[in-house]
């Protein structure tokens, strides 16, 4: 819940009941620039700029920096490396038709074996480090869960503009996945059952290999985009592919 502090002008005090005014350009760039301000900073910036300034309630302000904090630190950096893969790596094997290499960039990690219940994790961490550099598992479910940090008591919009990526990018995944295996002859195109089908060349696949990671860096700048809007100034802003 937010409380309406105060109302700051120049040469003036004035408290009012109800206050909706958006910073001005002076007053973002002194705060861009004071790195980790206090509240009292921020309001003696607001006397000088002669800015109206609207705070939150400290325990739900505190509540909401520390989740986003945590999931930041938590998530970002496995988003940041999937994107520099994708860039990088990924497209390397779509440009030399490198269908294994694709095929295991998006592979999930293997199911819970019964030789894992005798490890100290469970098995966790060995089974964690087998999944694709660009898989659901390694990199979406990261930006899901760093979609749901801009969320409290009810889904906001942010995070459902950052999950609609989300999902999206994981379609692509499933058919980059069957066109990768389909190249590899372990699964048939088109048909009931792949029967009565034309198979497709190897440049008919290569070439929906592209079109399918075109669209995937699209919906992944798209994330990008909504995940940096109105992200704090104290966090980096996550790079574009």
């Amino acid at each position: 819940m937010i409380f309406l502090l105060s109302v700051i002008y120049i040469g003036a005090l004035t408290t009012v009941s109800s206050l909706n005014v958006a910073p001005s350009e002076s007053l973002r760039s002194a705060y861009a620039n004071t790195g980790e301000t206090s509240r009292a900073n921020f309001l003696q910036v607001a006397c000088a700029t002669g800015v109206a300034v609207v705070l939150p309630a400290d325990g739900a302000y505190a509540r909401g920096r520390a989740t986003l904090d945590y999931a930041y630190e938590r998530y970002v950096p496995r988003i940041i490396d999937g994107g520099e893969f994708f860039k990088k790596d990924f497209v390397a094997m779509i440009g030399k038709s490198d269908w294994n290499g694709i095929k295991s960039s998006l592979a999930e990690p293997p199911k819970k074996a019964k030789s894992d219940r005798s490890k100290a994790d469970g098995g966790v961490a060995e089974r964690a480090a087998q999944a694709g550099k660009f898989s659901n598992a390694r990199v979406l479910v990261a930006c899901d869960l760093f979609a749901s940090a801009f969320s409290d008591s009810s889904i906001s919009q942010k995070t459902k503009d950052m999950q609609k990526e989300v999902n999206e990018l994981r379609q692509v995944i499933v058919e980059m996945d069957l066109v990768a295996r389909q190249a590899l002859g372990e699964e048939t195109s088109g048909g009931f059952f792949g029967i009565g089908s034309k198979k497709s060349s190897k440049e008919e696949l290569s070439k929906s290999m592209k079109q399918l990671y075109l669209q995937g860096g699209q919906a992944w700048n798209r994330y990008i985009f909504a995940a940096n809007d109105g992200l704090p100034v104290q966090l980096n802003k996550l790079p574009y592919l």
